[in-house]
């Protein structure tokens, strides 16, 4: 049995990064990084464009000294036709809309007053006001955005700006998720005695698609050996993920870790020093990793937030693999009952947190109720009111 530290160390050393690149339509492309850097095709704004609603002058050679220039069209977004205004002329010109040559200043129109086709400046006029010049934003032929940007949707806007619609991304993983358990049935069926909901893939799946993973299969298998040792060969052979729910800890009808053996999984861990989730494997065969989360539906969405989000962000190329912790002042007591670390499901509002109520690796209700986690390492027995605890923000 190791500890959580070292869990987590030997997670970053030897799970995988995503090596291969697969085209996506922007629109698909949300939470995926870039394989390769964009370089602008063209330059944005690719003209001198108007920032706002008003009047393009041509300036007077005296212009701080005239205020009155004469109106002779109108350029509105999306116009083609020009204008080669001469000195003391104007135009109506809307937002968005190409800027001529001729024009050197904007002025809003809240800024004038309007009469017999006579615009008059009610204010300092300076050159090159409210124009959003060429390539202002990105030269064509420049870095637009860097190689491993995370794609969000300003990221998805801008690049339409530039004309582009696919980009080049690093793949995420393949996850394969085997529930087990002769006592889960599907919902909509009626509870015989002694069996329950079965709810941890679909919890896994939500917690998934939350951090934008969706290429998921699930798979059932009953607490029967050759059926669990088929059902996680085959998804080894399908999957660069596989999350085994349940069945790896050593009762009689736990036949995951047995299974994982005959295959000869290598193990790199098995069994944290840690509450709730002690009984959790991890291990590797033919590039595939695979999970062996406990049963208990807080022990392994605890276990996902704290090994599994590892493997998959860093796989699919992320910097940032772990959830983000702060130090918080705590709100209540808390004592340990024996020497390990232990994960507390707490409520953390603007620096301070507090340990929720009803504890225990099957209380999905105080889980729902969380927004982060304590970590107590091994070595603290006690924690008081007014302590700085570390705090694991959750993907809310």
């Amino acid at each position: 049995m190791i500890s959580v530290e070292n869990a987590i160390q030997t997670l970053k050393k030897y799970s995988k990064i995503g090596t291969n690149f697969v085209d996506k339509t922007l629109e698909k492309a949300n939470g995926y990084l870039l394989a390769e850097a964009i370089i602008a095709p063209i330059d944005l704004p690719p003209f001198n464009q108007s920032a706002m609603d008003g009047y393009g002058l041509c300036l007077f050679d005296d212009y701080k000294n005239q205020n009155e220039y004469k109106i002779v069209g109108e350029i509105k977004a999306g116009d083609t036709k020009t204008y080669h205004l001469k000195k003391g002329e104007a135009v109506r010109i809307l937002t968005g809309a190409a800027v001529p040559s001729s024009v050197d200043t904007i002025i809003m129109q809240e800024k004038t007053s309007l009469h017999n086709n006579v615009v008059t400046i009610q204010e300092e006029i300076s050159f090159q006001k409210n124009i959003r010049l060429k390539g202002e934003q990105v030269k064509k032929g420049t870095i637009a955005l860097e190689k491993r940007t995370v794609v969000n949707p300003a990221i998805v806007g801008f690049l339409y700006s530039l004309g582009i619609d696919t980009v080049k991304v690093i793949q995420k993983p393949s996850i394969g998720i085997i529930s087990t358990g002769n006592e889960l049935i599907e919902t909509g069926k009626t509870l015989a005695y002694g069996e329950i909901y079965e709810s941890n893939s679909k919890m896994l799946i939500s917690a998934l698609y939350n951090l934008k993973f969706y290429d998921i299969n699930i798979y059932k298998v009953k607490d029967d050996y050759d059926g669990t040792l088929s059902t996680i060969t085959s998804s080894i052979n399908k999957h660069d993920i596989v999350l085994i729910s349940g069945g790896i800890s050593v009762g009689k009808y736990d036949f995951v870790f047995k299974a994982l053996q005959e295959l000869n999984v290598n193990e790199l861990f098995y069994k944290v020093n840690q509450k709730p989730g002690k009984p959790i494997f991890y291990g590797v065969k033919n590039e595939t990793q695979i999970f062996g989360l406990p049963g208990n539906p807080a022990a392994t969405l605890t276990c996902f937030y704290t090994y599994v989000h590892i493997a998959l962000q860093k796989f699919a190329g992320k910097i940032n693999i772990e959830l983000p912790r702060k130090k918080a002042i705590l709100s209540n007591a808390y004592t340990k009952k024996r020497q390990r670390s232990e994960f507390l499901m707490a409520k953390y509002n603007q620096g301070t947190i507090k340990i929720l109520d009803q504890q225990g690796a099957a209380m999905l209700q105080t889980f729902a109720a969380a927004n982060a986690l304590i970590y107590i390492p091994e070595n603290i027995n006690t924690v008081e009111i007014n302590d700085t605890v570390e705090t694991i923000l959750l993907p809310l």
